[in-house]
């Protein structure tokens, strides 16, 4: 089972627009991060992308990625669903919509605000099927799971997938550790996690609470994700243990 890191920086991406690099070193290209997104990959080649951030164009070319078999959102946010319409080429050739998949809130949002990706308009098909997770037991033949973690005033999407004997766990834009939380992600071989910044914040994990998350699980490796431009690759990496990475654009581990 393969994890791919699309994207691996906070809403504004690093640099921020004016070439605002804050505390990252500029000539190490794993600093340059696009906004988040994964795709987990099976043995037999099957891939499933969660969620479609504004630099997704950008994240499948990069990454030779031409075809999925399913999609899930986290949450509504800009960062997470506003490259929605970067699904229109992996539609192609298919005689139904690309599955898709998100919580309650989460589908009623994206069905309000991008109506033709799940309906068609003037004479185009839909562009997703959207499914609700409330049935989600097994989808081209990974075992999956959710739980709704706080961010902040809204609800984040954790997922957790099975396949090959290995599972992957994917926790971004959380801000709180719980009983429920450590327990569904508890032994994943890969867990990829939130971690804005090391200082606090209101709606997502810090670099404390990530590490902490890592060691309650007992993950077999941690990836660090969602980073801010205070976030420098090679300091961070410094820091960290062993068993915890820096995530990274175009990061791919093996399960």
């Amino acid at each position: 089972m393969k994890l791919i890191v699309l994207g691996s920086g906070t809403s504004t991406g690093v640099p921020r627009i004016g070439n605002d690099w804050g505390e990252c070193d500029p000539a190490n290209p794993k600093n340059r991060r696009t906004r988040v997104s994964i795709v987990v990959e099976s043995n037999a080649g099957t891939r499933l992308l969660v969620d479609t951030s504004p630099d997704l164009r950008h994240q499948l070319l990069a990454n030779d990625i031409g075809r999925i078999d399913g999609v899930f959102w986290t949450h509504d946010h800009a960062d997470h669903c506003h490259g929605i319409d970067d699904l229109r080429p992996l539609r192609f050739g298919r005689s139904a919509g690309i599955p898709g998949f998100a919580s309650q809130a989460t589908g009623d949002s994206l069905k309000r605000r991008f109506s033709y990706v799940f309906t068609g308009q003037h004479g185009y098909p839909n562009i997703v099927d959207l499914n609700g997770l409330d049935t989600l037991r097994i989808h081209a033949g990974f075992g999956v799971k959710s739980l709704e973690m706080p961010h902040g005033p809204i609800c984040s999407t954790g997922y957790r997938f099975d396949a090959d004997g290995k599972s992957i766990g994917y926790a971004t834009d959380f801000c709180q550790l719980s009983d429920e939380l450590i327990g569904f992600f508890r032994g994943v071989d890969v867990l990829v996690s939130d971690c804005l910044r090391r200082e606090p914040h209101p709606t997502h994990a810090s670099l404390a609470m990530a590490l902490e998350f890592s060691q309650r699980t007992g993950a077999g490796k941690t990836v660090l994700s969602h980073l801010d431009k205070s976030m420098d690759y090679a300091t961070l990496s410094a820091e960290i243990p062993n068993t915890v990475l820096v995530g990274y654009d175009g990061m791919v581990l093996e399960a």
